[in-house]
């Protein structure tokens, strides 16, 4: 007698934990999905069931995420290449924001994200804030390394003429 075939059914379908790692792996979907999702839910926990809203942050949030957007949609059109730099650019973009940054999208995930820490004067958003202060530095430094090999000395005159952070500062 044969035995009967396995239940199928029940399994999770092929490929969904990769879509879900996939889509954790993007720093946008974590940056302006799931961050202001937990941090709502865990200030509603921490709030006894109410949510303080402080409206001055949401400034912010609207800067930074249209920051990151525009910025990138500019990017991609000007230098190619694809998001992050898993397909690096072809070509090296110093008009725009990039004249006077070297990274305005990141910089906009992190006005995002102070955006979410003073709209809902939470504390664990601030914790990412400092978290992605020092996660998206080792990253430019990573990025600058790949930069410098793809372009050479190209890159490293822009390096020297533009700042990596904030116009005029560091």
């Amino acid at each position: 007698m044969a035995s009967p075939a396995p239940d199928r059914g029940a399994a999770a379908p092929p490929g969904g934990r990769r879509i879900l790692a996939r889509w954790l792996k993007s720093t946008s979907n974590r940056s302006f999905v799931l961050y202001p999702v937990c941090v709502v839910a865990l200030e509603v926990v921490l709030g006894g069931g109410e949510l303080g809203v402080f409206p001055w942050g949401a400034p912010l949030m609207i800067w930074g995420y249209l920051q990151y957007l525009l910025v990138g949609r500019y990017r991609a059109r000007l230098g190619g290449g694809g998001p992050g730099l898993g397909v690096p650019p072809l070509r090296i973009i110093d008009s725009g924001p990039y004249k006077v940054l070297r990274n305005p999208m990141y910089l906009g995930h992190l006005i995002f994200m102070a955006g979410l820490a003073i709209t809902f004067h939470s504390l664990p958003a601030a914790a990412l804030v400092a978290f992605h202060m020092v996660w998206f530095n080792c990253h430019v430094l990573e990025d600058e390394r790949r930069l410098e090999e793809i372009f050479g000395a190209q890159y490293a005159r822009y390096k020297a003429r533009v700042r990596r952070w904030i116009p005029g500062g560091f």
